[in-house]
């Protein structure tokens, strides 16, 4: 028979990390379906959005805004190539470097893709003010984090 450990900074449900996991989870959850009807996955759609933001960026651009590695981006961006949502061409100033331009069919995704802010906001049960303070913490956090590295 177990018995409960008295010491609260230890149980999972006054754990910080499991709100934010737990949350990410189900937020993911909610993106799916949205996010199927555009044939994306979430982590392409972010890279889509930020391709969205600006043509001609690199691959280390990408990498930059979705906090990750180079390596780990690059099999995603093959696969949107693929699908036909962009072209990466190697830069002419410098063979190493790879650069990202949206096709017709890319940029026509990015109207059908205007729907999804909306349905997220329907699903938060939340108001615009309320999620915008809510990113605004969550991002002064990450930075917080960022800097403890």
């Amino acid at each position: 028979m177990a018995t409960q450990d008295p010491c609260a900074e230890l149980l999972l449900n006054n754990q910080l990390c499991f709100a934010l996991y737990s949350t990410s989870l189900l937020m993911t959850k909610v993106y799916k379906p949205l996010l199927q009807e555009l044939g994306l996955t979430y982590p392409q759609y972010l890279a889509m959005m930020v391709l969205w933001e600006g043509d001609g960026i690199t691959v280390g651009d990408v990498s930059n805004r979705l906090l990750t590695d180079p390596g780990s981006v690059t099999p995603l961006l093959k696969r949107l190539e693929a699908e036909g949502l962009l072209k990466r061409i190697r830069s002419s100033a410098d063979e190493r470097v790879v650069e990202l331009f949206l096709t017709d069919k890319g940029h026509t995704l990015r109207e059908q893709a205007k729907i999804v802010p909306n349905c997220i906001l329907t699903a938060s049960q939340q108001s615009i003010a309320e999620l915008g303070a809510l990113k605004n913490e969550l991002v002064a956090l990450r930075s917080s984090l960022q800097q403890a590295l």
